[in-house]
């Protein structure tokens, strides 16, 4: 039975990348070792490096005067990185979900933090609108796509000061405006690589500015400096970064990306729409197309382990909920072709005409 991956992260990569990434891991290169036994700074590792942040910067049109990093310690080290490097006395941030809520309490250790709206009182199922955002601030924080609560803001806003965005679900979804940020970060397990590996993307200007001593590590000119070979990176992970970017390219980048996904999320939510068993959780202006979230309705409660096993034994993988909102969750990155989700469809369907 084939199975579907719906895992919200780590989650789902294609097939290609897989087997290649395997393939490198038992013979790197035709060197006669292993990906995970080679040296960082063998001269066959630093082109992979090289080719990973040439598409980094080609595929999200980066402009000059940018620094793509790979780090480790995954999006929630960047949470204490980000305002080590750039917070010098106020940042503002939006509130949308618990990785949010959790940059915010990272950031208020190194300065005053302004929370400009939060959709905390509807357990995050909207993307807060008309607030201010203070012109005094070092920088504004936004979570671009809320992997929980299924909510996305899916454009580049427009702010007075400078801009910060974990994209840690989304990235590589969307064409993206990066001249509007001064750092973009996210773990890369969701819609880039396997776990294990962080991406950064830091505007040089940008970082210095703060009159705070930063230790080396946590410092983004370290490894601005060291092109991310300053302490042993991922590397197997960064291997399995470029062989996705490599498949990003071939299937028509991300404006390709952005068709998908809006094609895969707009047949599920219909459906969802449509099936009297079920009902969406956010708001529809807002509703993500990277993490998509749905409950039994209310009269039919007591059928949702019923359908969880119903949809498991036809080869849904991962498609519970979070314990916070409960119910489903369908987590469609670009790795997941249209049968995914039209098997996911059937199933509901398939369902609705059971009950």
């Amino acid at each position: 039975m084939k199975k579907y991956n719906f895992n919200a992260g780590p989650s789902i990569l294609p097939r290609e990348v897989i087997e290649a990434t395997a393939a490198a891991c038992l013979d790197f290169n035709g060197s006669g070792l292993s990906l995970m036994e080679i040296s960082h700074r063998a001269k066959d590792f630093q082109p992979v490096v090289d080719e990973a942040v040439a598409l980094f910067k080609e595929l999200l049109n980066i402009p000059e005067g940018y620094s793509v990093l790979f780090l480790g310690g995954g999006a929630s080290l960047e949470f204490c990185m980000v305002p080590f490097n750039f917070l010098e006395k106020k940042a503002a941030y939006l509130n949308t979900g618990v990785w949010a809520k959790k940059a915010i309490k990272e950031a208020k250790a190194f300065g005053e933090v302004v929370e400009v709206a939060s959709s905390a009182d509807t357990t995050y199922s909207y993307i807060p609108k008309g607030y201010e955002i203070p012109a005094d601030a070092d920088y504004f924080h936004i979570t671009t796509n809320n992997t929980i609560y299924g909510t996305e803001i899916r454009e580049d806003l427009d702010s007075p000061v400078p801009m910060i965005a974990d994209m840690s679900s989304d990235i590589f979804s969307r064409p993206i405006d990066v001249s509007k940020y001064i750092c973009i970060y996210g773990g890369a397990q969701k819609n880039l690589s396997m776990a294990g590996l962080t991406f950064v993307i830091v505007k040089d200007e940008a970082v210095g500015k703060v009159s705070r001593y930063i230790p080396t590590m946590l410092n983004y000119q370290t490894h601005i400096d060291g092109g991310s070979m300053f302490n042993t990176p991922p590397v197997v992970p960064i291997y399995c970064a470029l062989q996705n970017l490599k498949w990003i390219k071939a299937h028509g980048g991300v404006e390709a990306m952005d068709k998908r996904a809006h094609e895969r999320a707009e047949l599920l939510y219909a459906e969802i729409d449509r099936n009297k068993l079920f009902r969406g959780t956010v708001e529809k202006e807002d509703r993500s197309v990277m993490n998509i979230c749905f409950v039994m309705n209310d009269e039919y409660k007591d059928l949702e382990a019923d359908f969880m096993k119903f949809a498991t034994e036809r080869g849904m993988v991962g498609i519970k909920g979070h314990r916070s909102v409960g119910g489903f969750r369908a987590s469609c990155y670009n790795a997941m072709d249209i049968e995914g989700v039209q098997a996911l469809v059937d199933c509901m369907q398939e369902f609705e005409k059971l009950h």
